[in-house]
């Protein structure tokens, strides 16, 4: 392993698997409980490559993979909130500049998420993953969670499309909290992150729908 001294600012860690934006209020859709979810159930889901960018110095965390359990239970007239949930989350291959390897253990699960509007033509519901929290351990260490304090779940942007039966997370609010070891100032306390995964459900026939 090469020394730490040889980070550069292109490429990092990653993790945090985990990305938040703000969460998108519930679309009247979602308080009007008209959600329908067909060939659900229990799930696992696959992504390959996900990323955590560091805002603040646009250093960019990686990870080769990322693998989620979680349940998405059938039902008519549902409310959009906690339609899903993800029940177990864990990356592999998280690496830095230099080959420097971390882990990144999700905090606070299970995470839940939320639908807030369809697009009947894509078939796409867009809504919210809320309760982030993901911590990096390694030669650097940090916490990302809600830019209101540490112990409080972020909130990311989520996406399933029903054709490709995948669930796309972007964006989001992270907040780097407790930063130490040997950072490099690559990322600093208060650094503001926002990550991006797409995770394939391996139930082919999920569908999320709403009028």
């Amino acid at each position: 392993m090469r020394k730490l001294s040889t980070l550069t600012k292109s490429t990092f860690v990653t993790g945090a698997a985990i990305a938040a934006a703000v969460g998108l209020a519930a679309s009247p859709a979602s308080a009007a409980g008209t959600w329908t979810v067909t060939g659900g159930g229990n799930f696992t889901a696959s992504a390959s490559k996900p990323t955590l960018k560091d805002t603040n110095t646009g250093t960019t965390l990686n990870c080769t993979s990322s693998a989620a359990t979680g349940s998405a239970p059938n039902g008519t007239g549902l409310s959009g909130t906690g339609i899903a949930s993800i029940a177990t989350l864990s990356f592999t291959g998280c690496t830095g500049p230099a080959g420097i390897s971390f882990t990144v253990s999700a905090q606070g699960l299970p995470w839940h998420i939320n639908a807030g509007s369809y697009n009947a033509t894509t078939g796409v519901t867009t809504g919210t993953l809320t309760g982030v929290i993901a911590k990096l351990s390694g030669l650097c260490n940090a916490t990302f969670a809600d830019p209101s304090g540490v112990t409080t779940g972020a909130t990311l942007t989520a996406t399933y499309t029903n054709s490709t039966h995948t669930l796309a997370i972007t964006g989001g609010n992270l907040k780097a909290y407790s930063v130490s070891g040997i950072c490099l100032g690559l990322i600093n306390s208060n650094d503001l992150a926002v990550f991006n995964g797409s995770y394939v459900v391996n139930l082919t026939t999920l569908k999320i729908t709403s009028p």
